[in-house]
């Protein structure tokens, strides 16, 4: 496995984690892997409660066909 090395990291950034990894019962090392698994896992879940709530948003809007509106816009020029 590779290493990851990152520099300049603030001392408020670095409590956070220590005591993040603390409440998690792990090392920070371990809790840094795990915030970085995280981070770049896909996530389907994310996805379709995002699809949900765009759903909920749009419910009941009328939408213009694209064809139309491509036909409006070149008659106004």
């Amino acid at each position: 496995m590779g290493q990851l090395l990152v520099r300049d990291v603030p001392d408020k950034v670095i409590a956070a984690l220590k005591k993040r990894a603390k409440q998690h019962g792990r090392s920070a090392e371990a809790e840094h892997r795990a915030i970085l698994e995280q981070a770049v896992k896909p996530s389907g879940e994310d996805f379709w409660e995002r699809a949900a709530k765009l759903r909920e948003e749009t419910r009941g809007r009328i939408f213009t066909d694209s064809a139309e509106l491509i036909r409006q816009a070149r008659d106004e020029r």
